[in-house]
């Protein structure tokens, strides 16, 4: 695998298919674990839906502990501390497979994500020694207190207050968190409260024993009825000073790279979600009769099971091409002689404009996926006997946990836009390049006929289409550009759709490279598909900006420009959708 690729790279840098990692690549004792991932959700969780929606007392917790006896709860955390001590890519692939549990998902997600990574990431070897083993087993249950009732997006203005005690033992915590996932029932709270009247958040390792706390009871939620949410109360919470979870006002930093890893994760569960409704969607409509056969014959059913798998497949070549970068970020930083634990928080944050693109693309993939599986079902769709109905509800939160996608659609603009002023991407030069062309003529030249060889083409034109928009909108709009929050938007959308077909294309080809064209056609068929959409969108999300900033001739010229790079051959999208959906309705399952 290539080690050099940097976050942000993608738009200004060709990757060859060689150096990314694909999911038709995992290895044995990768796919071991997560055949135990859904053994586990086969045998505890899909036949307990309804019990678990009814919060059946001390049903969650078991369910927790049972994961942690078979090391569910360890995968990422190092063997010394009882855990399996697996790769970034490994315990994506668990996430990915936990994410058809519906609100076991989410309480998992939650303990093994934002309650125990803070204090692994974070702790010093006391506090690990002491909290982590005991989260890795299940034997105590973590959450994360960082939304209040006046703090969501803005999370560093939050009003918990913590102030030391008059022996210097312990902070005095005063305050109240909503929103807190596993709170019913934790016994660990990772707890952000600022010291005194500081700037910025400090972050505390609270045990519910060390009493002052107080729960609100459950909320009731539109989905994930089963994960436990409660307002979290601390009057007066007596925390010793050692239970500090890193430096003094570190803990909006924790929050904000806790986050850049939740979003990451979230991206992956909601693809394991979205397998998993799409194989009920195809299950469905082999069985389900209409006009005398079976509904999947139909071109209107054939179309929505097509497009599901398509964007399924688009966004998990995305996402573990990202998780592997990460992965091998956090290998060189190790080799150049950081903490493991350091390098582990800087691998992830240095892609963490791919993980809010992953969260974004995620989380409303699935959201089209249940949606369409509801419409396939019909009036059973609408039912709550049926497997739509929960599946619906509960993927509507994934657009608003780990940040709202608005949040990380602003997010992506403004890192990279940080990162090119820090010198750390030259976004100027390429930029230049790109309007220098709009003014000459253009290139006859027409790409080779080898596979592959007009869709890389296509790859090249979204990058320079993304950056004649975005160059032109920082020279416009200068300081400005921050509050034009639909420009923002608009350009980040472009930067999704390119992140995520250059990902697609790189992977089949990888594939193809592996297995030969002919075992490849359905995945050549989701490719040009993805492809040949994405270049609508881009082309829809730039004229929209460019109508907004530009005017007259210059507003002209980049139109022009724009049609010119997102420009794409005739294609029958029809025909290669059908080869998709006959494969499915062949296997009768998402078989990619």
């Amino acid at each position: 695998m290539s080690t050099s690729t940097k976050g942000g790279e993608f738009l200004i840098k060709e990757t060859e298919a060689k150096d990314i990692f694909i999911p038709e690549e995992w290895n044995e004792e990768q796919q071991m674990i997560a055949q135990t991932c859904h053994d586990f959700l086969a045998q505890n969780v899909w036949n307990s839906l309804d019990r678990i929606d009814a919060q059946e007392e001390g049903l969650m917790p078991e369910l927790l502990h049972k994961a942690g006896e078979l090391g569910l709860l360890g995968i990422s955390v190092p063997e010394e501390y009882g855990g399996f001590g697996k790769d970034f890519t490994t315990s994506m692939l668990a996430t990915e497979i936990m994410g058809a549990g519906h609100s076991f998902a989410v309480a998992i997600s939650a303990h093994t994500g934002i309650g125990t990574l803070p204090i692994l990431y974070y702790g010093n070897a006391e506090q690990k020694g002491k909290y982590i083993p005991k989260l890795a087993s299940g034997e105590w249950k973590a959450c994360y207190c960082l939304t209040e009732p006046s703090s969501g997006s803005d999370a560093n203005s939050g009003k918990t207050k913590a102030v030391l005690a008059a022996d210097g033992k312990h902070y005095i915590l005063n305050g109240q968190k909503m929103w807190i996932t596993n709170g019913g029932f934790a016994d660990i709270f990772t707890v952000f409260a600022k010291i005194d009247n500081d700037a910025n958040l400090s972050a505390f390792i609270v045990e519910k024993s060390f009493g002052g706390i107080s729960l609100n009871p459950e909320e009731h939620k539109m989905g994930i009825k089963g994960s436990s949410t409660r307002q979290v109360f601390f009057n007066d919470c007596k925390v010793p000073v050692e239970n500090l979870l890193s430096e003094r006002q570190n803990g909006f930093k924790i929050a904000v790279n806790i986050l850049n890893l939740g979003r990451i994760k979230l991206a992956g569960a909601a693809i394991g979600g979205s397998k998993v409704t799409v194989t009920k969607a195809v299950e469905y409509a082999n069985e389900r009769q209409q006009f005398g056969r079976p509904i999947s014959k139909y071109g209107a059913i054939r179309y929505k099971l097509a497009e599901q798998a398509v964007r399924i497949y688009a966004s998990e070549s995305a996402i573990y091409r990202a998780s592997q970068n990460i992965e091998d970020a956090i290998k060189t930083l190790i080799a150049g002689g950081m903490d493991e634990a350091k390098a582990k928080l800087k691998g992830v944050e240095q892609f963490a404009v791919e993980a809010a693109i992953l969260k974004v693309h995620g989380s409303e993939v699935l959201d089209y996926v249940v949606d369409e599986g509801v419409q396939i079902y019909g009036g059973m769709g609408y039912s709550a006997e049926a497997p739509m109905d929960r599946a619906y509800r509960d993927a509507r939160i994934n657009r608003i946990f780990e940040g709202t996608n608005e949040i990380n659609r602003m997010l992506i603009m403004d890192m990279m836009l940080k990162r090119a002023m820090k010198g750390e991407l030259d976004l100027m030069t390429p930029a230049q390049k790109v309007a220098g062309e709009l003014t000459s003529i253009p290139s006859m030249e027409t790409p080779d006929d080898t596979l592959f060889a007009k869709q890389k083409s296509y790859i090249i034109n979204f990058k320079k289409a993304i950056l004649m928009v975005a160059g032109a909108a920082v020279q416009k709009l200068m300081q400005q550009l921050a509050k034009e929050q639909e420009v923002l938007m608009s350009i980040s959308d472009m930067m999704i759709e390119l992140y995520v077909s250059e990902s697609t294309l790189l992977r089949v080809e990888k594939l193809v490279s592996i297995r030969g064209e002919e075992a490849c056609k359905e995945q050549l068929a989701m490719m040009r598909v993805y492809l040949n959409d994405a270049a609508d969108n881009i082309y829809k999300s730039g004229k929209e900006s460019v109508n907004y900033f530009a005017t007259g001739d210059e507003q002209r010229m980049m139109l022009s420009g724009l049609k010119r790079f997102t420009k794409v051959d005739p294609f029958n999208s029809v025909d290669a959708r059908r080869t998709v959906s006959a494969k499915l309705i062949a296997e009768n399952k998402y078989c990619f």
